[in-house]
């Protein structure tokens, strides 16, 4: 296995033919720190969704709507390689980190679903900038603002 794909994690994103690599383009928004993380997880998305791995992400996204397989490939893919990493830099509690990478994840899966697969307009012709404007702040809220968290 190390022989061929180098790590665990580079096998899974193998496996699920995921469209980026978030240990290649994570560590730079992370080192920003916590200050406008949120447009810079948006605007990171955006980046790459609007690149030539678009159809990879595409057929990933598809997957996860048609069965439960997929559903959770996307999932792992979300929660483990990118999420994790995102909200692992915020220093918060368990329950709460988690919590609010679900919250993350709900907007960006959203933005996705709108802008490249069902092509919602004026969503699909926005300006990725003027997205990052509009639902930047709201994934920064998610990540450090006041949330009402859900009980264990």
């Amino acid at each position: 296995m190390h022989h061929y794909f180098g790590s665990k994690d580079q096998l899974f994103l193998a496996a699920i033919e995921a469209p980026a690599d978030p240990a290649e383009l994570l560590p730079e928004l992370l080192a920003g720190g916590r200050d406008g993380l949120g447009e810079g997880v948006v605007r990171l998305l955006l980046t790459v969704w609007d690149g030539p791995m678009q159809p990879a992400g595409l057929a990933l996204v598809r997957s996860a709507v048609g069965n439960e397989w997929g559903a959770k490939l996307l999932r792992e893919f979300l929660v483990t390689q990118v999420l994790r990493r995102v909200v692992g830099t915020l220093d918060l509690p368990r329950h709460e980190a988690e919590v609010r990478g679900a919250l993350v994840a709900s907007q960006l899966i959203g933005l996705v679903m709108g802008r490249y697969v069902l092509r919602i307009e004026p969503l699909a012709g926005s300006s990725p900038e003027a997205l990052v404007a509009a639902i930047g702040p709201t994934v920064q809220r998610y990540l450090t603002g006041d949330v009402a968290l859900p009980p264990r």
